[in-house]
């Protein structure tokens, strides 16, 4: 079976990330014991790594690098707001637990659209909250191997994604 539109996809990786100055660090390993599973054509990962393994069948290797323009962005400095702490306080309470620094928030902004923020600082001026992609800026260099490769279940392709190793997923 090869990857392609509608098969669930398991691959197992390394993931080193360049900001351009530093040289590339080893940003994340995922291991063939616990392999990262996605469904093949529904945008659910950055389209030149699909592209990388499209047509590879289980057992076979992958590397592909993605330039910053083609992964998460460049970094925007516009995305770091200062939130007041009101905005966080539950049932007229501040919540001390959820105001802690590197707590990652899901927000949505005023359209709607959900958002996760990053918390920097709090200070007397409110939480300031970094809404880039955690890769914003960085080049990408994945190298791994397709550990297995399935047919999609139809509740899977209708969602969108995949729900488990074997299909089987409660929401």
């Amino acid at each position: 079976m090869k990857a392609e539109k509608d098969k669930v996809v398991a691959v197992a990786y390394t993931l080193r990330v360049d900001d351009g100055e530093t040289g590339q660090e080893i940003y994340e390993t995922v291991t063939a014991e616990s392999p990262f599973y996605f469904l093949f054509g529904h945008q659910n990962v950055l389209p030149k790594f699909e592209e990388s393994i499209s047509g590879k069948a289980a057992g076979e290797s992958f590397s592909v690098s993605i330039d910053f323009e083609n992964g998460y962005g460049d970094y925007d400095d516009s995305k770091k707001v200062i939130i007041p702490k009101a905005q966080f306080k539950e049932e007229g309470k501040k919540n001390k637990a959820l105001l802690r620094v590197g707590n990652v928030i899901p927000m949505q902004d005023d359209k709607g659209n959900q958002m996760r923020g990053e918390i920097m600082k709090v200070d007397y001026l409110g939480v300031h909250m970094d809404f880039n992609p955690p890769l914003a800026g960085y080049d990408l260099y994945f190298e791994g191997k397709i550990i297995s490769i399935r047919k999609a279940q139809a509740v899977e392709i209708e969602h969108g994604h995949v729900h488990g190793p074997d299909g089987h997923h409660h929401h």
